[in-house]
């Protein structure tokens, strides 16, 4: 059997053919439209594209927000102009089959436990360290949702009171400590500081900024103010994974998104800084951790894995 999945990024629109052992039969990319009509608009071709050369059984629609239980309305988008949109009704208005709505996090989760480094274990927590953190939960084999439709938000859960104000309107998310965007914000800071910051800051002169990648670059020369900056943000992280273990308790933390590609140099103070925060540590079973394997194809596939066939 034959789906699409559709991930709607910032800037672009992935889709893809998959089949049902998670592998992409064809895959296209977008531009991601300003006006949200086009963006429909877009998806809708897309599909149709997909439609012409295959046999498609439903399509599955990946976007940042909070989607409603049904997989039908997403209820608010950071992003996109949506508030309370029906865009599954929106979507099938123009496509011939089922289609089903799911936030991104949650399906690129989906996917790393059904065909990626989660297959092997039933309950996972999977974080992806982006422009933010964005969390999935799978717990005994499904994928954990709420009472709403909107669980498994872990980059907004507090971390710090009165820490640093977040775009979700509360102050001390735990994504403002441990995404990509955090750790420019700490190599900016070890730039300021001389000293170790001491290459940040040289870049900086020179480049005029300090991006992800660029930090990430010298991590793997063994920079040590970089790589400062990297423990500061995976403490951070491995601090939070230590609360998610005491309430969910999963076999396995899966961590994606561009700082994951720094693998063991981000994993290693990752599982330190988990260790340190578990309660009874020493004493209870712990999580493994791994990086996401899918990587940016993680969104549609879960997208498409978890589309609806019946509507």
């Amino acid at each position: 059997m034959l789906k699409v999945g559709i991930d709607i990024g910032g800037t672009k629109i992935a889709g893809g053919v998959v089949d049902a052992a998670g592998r992409i039969v064809e895959k296209l990319r977008v531009d991601t439209p300003i006006d949200t009509k086009a963006l429909s608009d877009a998806v809708i071709d897309m599909a149709r594209h997909f439609a012409a050369g295959h046999d498609i059984a439903a399509v599955g629609v990946a976007a940042a927000g909070f989607i409603d239980r049904a997989g039908a309305i997403v209820i608010h988008a950071p992003n996109i102009a949506w508030r309370n949109e029906p865009l599954k009704a929106t979507l099938e208005a123009g496509i011939d089959v089922p289609v089903t709505i799911e936030n991104d996090a949650n399906a690129a989760g989906w996917a790393e436990f059904r065909f990626g480094a989660g297959r092997d274990v039933d309950n996972m927590v999977m974080l992806t360290m982006g422009t933010g953190v964005g969390g999935a939960i799978v717990l005994d084999g499904e994928l954990f949702r709420g009472g709403h439709g909107i669980a498994a938000e872990l980059g907004h859960t507090r971390f710090t009171r009165d820490g640093l104000p977040c775009g979700c309107g509360q102050n001390g998310c735990l994504e403002q400590y441990a995404s990509g965007r955090a750790l420019q914000r700490e190599a900016n800071a070890l730039a300021d500081s001389g000293g170790i910051g001491q290459a940040l800051a040289d870049l900086r002169s020179e480049k005029g900024s300090i991006s992800g990648p660029a930090v990430s670059r010298l991590v793997l020369a063994g920079d040590p103010g970089a790589t400062e900056a990297l423990r500061r943000v995976a403490t951070a992280l491995g601090e939070a994974c230590g609360g998610f273990q005491a309430v969910l308790d999963p076999e396995l933390f899966v961590i994606g998104g561009g700082v994951a590609q720094l693998g063991e140099d981000l994993l290693a103070p990752v599982r330190l800084a988990y260790e340190t925060s578990l309660p009874g540590y020493g004493d209870r079973p712990v999580a493994q951790f791994a990086i996401a394997q899918l990587v940016n194809d993680a969104g549609l596939i879960g997208a498409a894995d978890l589309a609806h066939v019946g509507g």
